[in-house]
């Protein structure tokens, strides 16, 4: 859902977070019910945060006489639903790697057993696709000393994959097992995933939660404010378009191009391009452009190089689809479109524009985003993913289900899966954000 003035309040509903029962079970944490003495409190189901913090929207909803949308803060909650000498708990990490995914399987062992004494935390194996017996990944035990050092390496130590899986036949094994607790770290597909295992429990009334970490390197998760490993993303990118720069200012009319994750989102791409400001041309999926013509690219590319003689391009991977054969498009094993390299048809078509007009021209192709996304995170994104980690841990000890921990207009919330991954998060190239990149790169003129 895409909050905006036009927002009906009326469909607004569909924010409270499923519990599989009444919390019974004192919980094991010295905090706090008295604000002021200094020591943190316990958070109550009825604390929360606005979703929306727009004056607009707030305003509407009092005149429509309604409550604006709040969602339910995540923390540690004074009565737990499940009884932890009982617990047995399961991680799994699913969809392309992401700096960050270590560092939350980390959170979430250490947070188990050092909060609430969990000691059954099993690892899945390679994505979804180890939660069926038939393909022969064992699950492996994961104990805080197996995984105190993992947090300096990128990737993740369960590995992944992609693609759906039998959904009965996964809560089969969650069944078999006796797995009260499974935590999913993983993106769209993944967390579409989780929360269609967590409708097969309910349906089976079995006593296991389902609880979401969004990992998208692409930050493109509905609602939120960001997700872990974006901000190590552009961070690595960074020293690479300025390599990328030395090499278009080391040539006549050097051109260099760099291409960064974003199937649909362009999000690493335009915080990469502002936070090394050398780049002259910023594309992503959210803009659609022309090649030829007044406005084109390629007219706005060569009235660059007359004026400068090097120009750096930054583009993301989903950007300019549409100047592909759409007849052609392929999909993933997760169901997505595969993306035609956008970057070396940049390359093609510049290179044929300007040995037609008989321009010299040097243009170097970059694309570093295998090295990007397997990364260590960075320490403002091992932070987050700590807390993330520990978040989650505290939601799925009171009997919380099928949410995602997040953060929301800097508070940390639970949010309903389904709102989720309602749709994805996009450039609102309307908005100050893209207006920032376009008066960096200084093409503002050319949109």
């Amino acid at each position: 859902m895409k909050i905006t003035e036009n927002t009906s309040f009326e469909n607004m509903k569909n924010f409270e977070i499923t519990s599989l029962g009444k919390p019974m079970y004192d919980s094991p944490l010295n905090l706090s019910k008295i604000k002021g003495d200094g020591v943190f409190n316990f958070v109550k189901d009825n604390d929360k945060v606005l979703l929306s913090t727009s004056m607009e929207l707030l305003q509407k909803a009092l005149s429509e006489h309604k409550e604006p949308l709040m969602l339910e803060k995540a923390g540690p909650r004074e009565k737990l639903y499940f009884d932890s000498k009982n617990v047995t708990a399961a991680i799994v990490t699913c969809g392309g790697l992401c700096p960050g995914m270590n560092n939350v399987i980390q959170g979430v062992v250490m947070g188990l057993y050092y909060f609430y004494g969990v000691s059954k935390v099993l690892g899945i194996r390679y994505g979804y696709e180890g939660v069926i017996p038939e393909n022969g990944h064992d699950f492996v035990t994961l104990t805080p000393d197996k995984v105190k050092d993992i947090h300096q390496f990128g990737g993740t130590i369960l590995g992944s994959s992609r693609g759906a899986q039998d959904v009965s036949k996964m809560v089969d094994t969650l069944e078999e097992r006796k797995i009260n607790m499974l935590f999913t770290i993983g993106g769209d597909g993944t967390l579409k995933g989780a929360d269609a295992i967590g409708a097969e429990i309910e349906n089976r009334g079995l006593d296991c939660v389902v609880v979401g970490i969004p990992k998208t390197i692409d930050n493109d998760i509905n609602l939120i404010d960001k997700s872990f490993g974006f901000e190590t993303a552009f961070d690595v990118a960074t020293p690479i378009i300025r390599d990328a720069h030395n090499e278009a200012i080391g040539a006549y009319n050097g051109i260099s191009i760099v291409k960064l994750m974003g199937r649909d989102s362009g999000f690493i791409a335009a915080a990469a391009a502002l936070s090394m400001p050398v780049v002259n041309f910023t594309l992503i999926p959210e803009m659609e452009f022309e090649l030829y013509g007044e406005q084109g690219f390629l007219s706005a590319l060569q009235k660059r190089l007359t004026k400068s003689n090097h120009a750096v391009i930054v583009v993301a991977e989903g950007a300019g689809q549409h100047l592909f054969d759409q007849e052609t498009r392929e999909k993933d094993a997760s169901g997505n479109l595969l993306h035609k390299d956008i970057g070396l048809l940049l390359k093609e078509k510049i290179t044929q524009f300007f040995n037609k007009r008989t321009i010299p021209t040097t243009i170097k192709y970059i694309d570093p985003s295998y090295i990007i996304r397997s990364a260590p995170a960075n320490a403002n994104d091992r932070i987050f993913c700590k807390r993330l980690a520990h978040l989650a841990v505290h939601g799925a000890m009171s009997g919380k289900s099928r949410f995602v921990v997040a953060l929301v207009n800097n508070n940390f919330v639970h949010i309903p899966i389904a709102e989720a991954t309602r749709q994805r998060k996009k450039i609102d190239i309307e908005g100050e954000f893209w207006y920032s990149v376009c008066e960096s790169t200084g093409q503002q003129s050319w949109i």
